[in-house]
């Protein structure tokens, strides 16, 4: 039976800072197929959490529930960011909450340039990400802020989904498969970024099959079978551990 995570204090992390989202108790479904269940975690500002498992596991579907999508349907539980509850709300009221959900095929829009695609997710006036800081983070897309989006490489795409998430002035990053096809020095970049958005106070949640390079990204690990979690814990714990790699990572 699934226990209520203390909102004010996650009990596997060994800290009493208030958790910042919170996760409980959260059963998913597509039509009758029942994808998510019973998750339950907290993570804390500025964390980065991997979320992670094989393939059909669950870690885009639960994303997807975070963000309030309506494929999976989530049929019960609570989602709650910075104290607010989210399960209540659609998916553009939890995108104005703060969450910012970058999904696998980055969804860059065909015939706006590098900068209308941010201008338009960006908030007016920006509180905390202006093109100027975004530019500064992403020199690429500084010098390509006038060419069509669409026509960027994969890893400049991937960049620029990440910074049109940004530009709303988010609370917490959802990476689905960021490094999807990409080169390792591309990865490499992106790397640098988050670990930079990090250091300002970011919090990241990160679904990635290339499991090495999420753990030794992030802070925090999630490990999923068929929908359940089946581990909590620190990213250098799964690290250390052949048989839980092996097992549940096939690494």
């Amino acid at each position: 039976m699934n226990q209520k995570p203390d909102f004010s204090k996650n009990a596997n992390m060994a800290t009493t800072a208030p958790a910042f989202l919170s996760v409980w108790d959260m059963h998913s479904y597509y039509g009758e197929s029942y994808i998510v269940q019973g998750v339950s975690f907290n993570v804390h500002e500025g964390e980065i959490l991997a979320l992670l498992g094989r393939n059909g596991a669950g870690k885009t579907s639960t994303l997807r529930s975070i963000a309030r999508l309506d494929d999976p349907e989530v049929r019960h539980g609570e989602i709650w960011l910075d104290h607010q509850p989210l399960h209540n709300k659609t998916s553009y009221e939890a995108a104005a909450a703060g969450l910012g959900l970058v999904p696998e095929d980055r969804r860059i829009i065909p015939g706006l340039t590098v900068e209308e695609n941010l201008q338009l997710a960006q908030i007016a006036p920006p509180i905390g990400w202006s093109l100027e800081r975004i530019y500064e983070l992403f020199p690429r897309l500084g010098e390509r802020r006038k060419q069509e989006g669409v026509t960027l490489s994969g890893g400049e795409q991937q960049m620029l989904a990440i910074a049109r998430a940004l530009a709303r002035d988010i609370k917490v990053l959802l990476l689905d498969e960021p490094y999807e096809g990409l080169a390792p020095v591309i990865v490499d970049e992106i790397e640098k970024t988050l670990i930079h958005v990090k250091q300002q106070g970011m919090t990241t949640i990160i679904v990635e099959q290339n499991a090495v390079r999420a753990l030794e990204l992030a802070d925090r690990a999630i490990i999923l079978d068929t929908g359940s979690i089946v581990f909590d814990g620190t990213a250098s714990e799964v690290l250390e551990n052949t048989q839980l790699r092996e097992e549940y990572l096939a690494i």
